[in-house]
């Protein structure tokens, strides 16, 4: 489980305007909330929060002026042509909390003559919030074509429960179509085709 440590700033303006002066700033506009606790208005750095964002289900240990909050990043809200982050939902939580949370699929393996589907890219699972996994992995090698693996047959790390449908289809190793299975032909190459007979 990673855990970033990051300080942020308070932040007292509020609406487009406020927001957007905070993001020419530098920062990312934030809120921590959780535990009955009230709403707590934040700017982050942005490059550093944008880092740590890269590793799925990060654990944050926000500084705000001394005070220290445990979060998971909740809602993470990107611009949808720049993909610059705009504002960021924190929930506080504990050591030894449970959460529910999307974990990344990573395939390993291969099996000759299959066409791999990894039909979908994450599944939920239940974990302790100090001990969310980064990924989990499915191991294909030793498999035949056709198989399919269910959310049930997943090899998840102690500690980690399933909350996903066990009968979700992850992976589909199929059979090759024809047009996958037979190579196209190569296009003729000038010259290749016989000259007619002259009478």
């Amino acid at each position: 489980m990673s855990e970033v440590r990051i300080k942020a700033e308070p932040r007292n303006e509020f609406g487009k305007g406020a927001a957007r002066r905070t993001r020419r700033a530098g920062l990312v506009p934030g809120v921590i909330y959780g535990h009955g606790a009230d709403p707590t208005h934040v700017a982050l750095p942005g490059h550093e929060l944008m880092l740590a964002l890269k590793t799925a289900n990060v654990l944050l240990q926000v500084n705000l002026e001394g005070t220290q909050f445990l979060t998971l990043p909740k809602s993470v809200q990107r611009d949808p042509v720049k993909q610059v982050l705009e504002h960021i939902d924190l929930v506080i939580v504990r050591s030894g909390e449970k959460v529910t949370v999307e974990v990344p699929i990573t395939l390993t393996g291969r099996v000759v003559g299959a066409v791999i589907e990894l039909n979908i890219a994450a599944v939920a699972v239940e974990a302790e919030a100090t001990h969310i996994p980064t990924e989990i992995i499915v191991d294909i090698d030793g498999h035949e074509v056709g198989t399919v693996i269910r959310a049930s047959e997943l090899v998840l790390p102690t500690g980690t429960t399933l909350i996903a449908d066990p009968e979700q289809i992850i992976v589909t190793l199929a059979a090759p179509t024809a047009e996958e299975a037979e190579p196209e032909a190569a296009p003729a190459e000038p010259g290749d085709a016989e000259a007619p007979d002259e009478g």
